[in-house]
């Protein structure tokens, strides 16, 4: 089951077309078939009919979607199943109009699903997983155009990095690692990055975030913003001045944030074209799903899925994206 290459949206409805079988992937995806009680994990468990289980020592009933993103929802699995593969293989993601569309459901649950997803997409953001080798540090900006904005809409001075009608966004990406064997170029391992959501793109907040990922003397690219300096005391810091129009350090052409950057591009075409808006409070979410989408692109469909599905332990509350 784990193995099978899910190559379309129909072969994943051929393969989940009841609640059943979505019940038993899970079931072998979380517990290997061995169920374990989300009250006390080293509880005895015992089956019981309708695919319940009772926990022993606490008394309680469970099934495989407690405590997960399927935990008490209406809808059922085989359409989550399909959300989800969707979610996880459009390049620039899919918005909740369309997936309600797709799935025959209302734009309500289809933003309510989708959010419960992104909200397993952070595992691939994850700052204990460091990065090493070369890397790549930027910035990049969300929010609306001003030149797009109704005349008594438009923010003043809120040109390059005065974004008072934006919100940034800082990334880190380390290279993969290559060689030349017999002419042709061998990938050993994939560029990966991670991005958080930041209030300003200050020394206060770059920092701690760079040191958090990166590992101790690793080679460190940036652009010339004041809020890198300093680095070079804990990494081989070396800068491309974007202000004098230097995207490439033509001595060394190793040098350069250009990975970076086509990582931003995909965003802002998922941003553009998908999405058109994203509200601040839940900017991180959706970021975290491009990083998920772009860490995980060269493996396939269904290792992608599964993966997702494996980190969907999850639950996420109506009331809490509200809120939040």
């Amino acid at each position: 089951m784990f193995n099978k290459d899910f190559n379309s949206i129909l072969e994943v409805a051929r393969e989940f077309a009841t609640e059943q079988k979505c019940i038993e992937h899970l079931e072998a995806l979380y517990w290997n078939n061995n169920p374990v009680s989300p009250f006390h994990e080293d509880s005895k468990v015992y089956k019981c009919k309708g695919n319940k289980y009772k926990c022993k020592t606490s008394g309680k009933y469970f099934t495989v979607k407690t405590g997960s993103m399927f935990d008490n929802t209406k809808i059922e699995l085989p359409k989550w199943f399909m959300a989800i593969f969707l979610v996880t293989n459009h390049k620039k993601g899919i918005s909740s109009v369309q997936l309600g569309k797709d799935l025959q459901i209302s734009q309500k649950s289809a933003w309510f699903m989708l959010m419960r997803i992104r909200k397993c997409f952070g595992i691939e953001n994850d700052i204990d997983d460091k990065f090493e080798g070369i890397c790549e540090a930027d910035e990049s900006f969300f929010g609306g155009k001003n030149k797009n904005r109704h005349k008594d809409k438009k923010v003043p001075m809120s040109q390059g990095r005065s974004f008072k009608d934006k919100t940034p966004v800082i990334g880190v990406l380390q290279r993969g690692e290559s060689e030349i064997i017999d002419g042709k170029k061998i990938m050993h391992t994939h560029s990966k990055v991670k991005c958080i959501v930041g209030s300003n793109t200050k020394s206060e907040t770059i920092q701690p975030f760079i040191k958090s990922v990166v590992v101790k003397d690793s080679v460190l690219i940036s652009d010339e913003w004041f809020g890198y300096r300093g680095l070079d005391s804990m990494y081989d810091h070396h800068v491309v001045d974007h202000g004098k129009k230097q995207y490439v350090d033509f001595d060394n052409p190793e040098i350069h944030s250009n990975s970076m950057e086509g990582f931003w591009g995909i965003i802002k075409r998922g941003y553009n074209g998908t999405y058109n808006w994203w509200s601040k409070k839940h900017m991180q979410n959706y970021v975290d799903e491009f990083v998920f989408r772009f860490n995980l692109r060269t493996v396939q469909n269904n290792e992608r899925f599964n993966s997702l599905l494996l980190n969907s332990q999850i639950r996420t509350k109506y009331k809490d994206l509200m809120n939040a």
